[in-house]
């Protein structure tokens, strides 16, 4: 079968898109791999429906588009974790399957998950495409929302542009999770996420076009003051996500979705946290630290 991607909205007919014609489960040729490449170079955001997968197969397939992350962006690292640290836990269950506690630790962290953010821009080296597989999700709600950064740099204005060429920004999870008032942190914790930085601005290799590259975990500036730099970041996020700019994802059991976190933003929705939620990430790394690509 070959692969055909239309796009799921005529509103943003060129963010999200619908890929069909491959079987994860089945494997990919080179081929497939290339055209689902340009695809993701195009849309940013791809949706793939009736992906029945295991862990296994799911890893294999992101093997196709780089190197792959290890899952150490969360704060289980023990022997007792649910899934392979191949693998990110995107679940409101424990080691046993169950759903979390109110006040388990773990939760609590994961809330982190519903402010707009891009997969480990946290990381020296930041991610690239992000692949998640629905296998359990609640009866309503836990959306999935998109935003297009490359859309929201070309509508900024000019002279907000050149403001924004040549800022570098710190990136840490200590900056998201304080947001949510998260800050009882081990030493080992604090260590292990010191700020790192990245462009806040960046050319999209794919597609060649620019980008802004913004986070929740984006907390500071250099050479800015504080107050200064938060400002200033809680304006190009509240820009990067008005509607004309977002897709939201609606969830549907086996669904695959993937994206590019080096044009996009997302977020989960509200749900009820006392259903299953239960989604596993893969994630293919980028090819060096934003600071070492050309804008």
């Amino acid at each position: 079968m070959t692969i055909y991607i239309k796009p799921i909205s005529l509103e943003r007919p060129d963010f999200a898109g619908l890929l069909s014609g491959i079987s994860v489960a089945n494997g990919i040729s080179k081929d497939d791999a290339a055209a689902i490449e340009d695809g993701m170079n195009h849309f940013a955001v791809l949706v793939l429906r009736d992906q029945q997968i295991t862990d296994d197969q799911q890893y294999a397939f992101s093997e196709h588009f780089g190197p792959m992350e290890q899952a150490t962006g969360d704060l289980d690292k023990s022997g007792t974790r649910r899934l392979s640290m191949k693998v990110n836990d995107i679940s409101n269950l424990d080691e046993d399957g169950t759903v979390m506690a109110i006040d388990d630790r773990r939760r609590q962290f994961s809330l982190g998950n519903r402010l707009w953010h891009s997969d480990s821009s946290f990381k020296q080296t930041p991610s690239k495409f992000s692949i998640l597989s629905a296998r359990d999700i609640p009866a309503s709600g836990g959306n999935t929302q998109f935003a297009d950064l490359r859309a929201a740099w070309d509508a900024l204005a000019p002279e907000i542009q050149k403001e924004c060429m040549d800022k570098i920004c710190d990136h840490s999870q200590l900056y998201s999770r304080g947001l949510l008032g998260f800050t009882e942190w081990t030493e080992a914790e604090v260590a292990f996420n010191q700020p790192v930085p990245q462009r806040l601005v960046r050319r999209h290799a794919g597609s060649d076009r620019l980008s802004l590259y913004l986070s929740a975990h984006a907390g500071a500036i250099h050479g800015q003051p504080m107050p200064e730099a938060r400002i200033f970041l809680r304006e190009l996020n509240e820009h990067a996500t008005q509607h004309q700019f977002v897709y939201s994802h609606e969830w549907q059991a086996s669904d695959l979705v993937i994206w590019d976190n080096r044009a996009t933003m997302h977020r989960a929705t509200r749900y009820d946290s006392e259903q299953v939620r239960d989604l596993h990430r893969t994630t293919v790394s980028d090819n060096a630290p934003t600071l070492q690509q050309p804008v």
